[in-house]
């Protein structure tokens, strides 16, 4: 089905707003991937993905290695999934700090004391922005029970299973 981008871009962001984490996948020196489990920050204007982060882990280390990421979604509850690959830049740009702030990030940063207590002035607070170069996720346009039943029925006649459609997102139609 061929569907204009705009409605692709929305679809994918609904489906990431009703998944709370992410798995951010960076490459180490070893040239090993590594996941870890992220946070979505809330969408933006002008933006793609924004993450939030200690600047003083490893992810960070990893991505002035390599700046290619992948961050991936599952939702267990409606089987619907995302995968966005692009590049991370890492900004300590206090207003978009500020602008993104959570009281919940607290929980993350520990009071430190001094200026590292986790506020918005903490100088350990850095941001990701992921910029996409591309999104794969698959939209479930089922009621739940009938996407249990056809799971239910490709194990019990050993056929493929089907309970949503595959759809991409290019970066030339994340720019339209």
């Amino acid at each position: 089905m061929d569907m204009p981008a705009s409605k692709k871009i929305d679809e994918l962001y609904d489906l990431i707003k009703g998944i709370e984490t992410a798995m951010f996948t960076t490459r180490r020196v070893t040239g090993q991937l590594v996941s870890r489990p992220m946070a979505t920050q809330d969408r933006i204007e002008g933006a793609d993905l924004w993450f939030v982060t200690n600047s003083e882990t490893h992810k960070l280390d990893d991505l002035d290695l390599d700046p290619h990421v992948n961050c991936s979604y599952y939702n267990n509850r409606t089987h619907e999934w995302v995968s966005v690959s692009g590049l991370a830049r890492v900004t300590r740009n206090k207003v978009r700090i500020r602008q993104l702030y959570k009281e919940d990030w607290k929980t993350w940063f520990g009071d430190a004391g001094g200026d590292k207590d986790g506020g918005p002035n903490d100088p350990r607070i850095a941001l990701i922005l992921v910029e996409a170069e591309l999104a794969t996720y698959m939209k479930v346009n089922k009621p739940r029970p009938v996407v249990l039943f056809d799971i239910l029925k490709a194990k019990v006649t050993g056929s493929a299973r089907s309970v949503g459609e595959v759809r991409e997102i290019t970066g030339a139609e994340m720019m339209d």
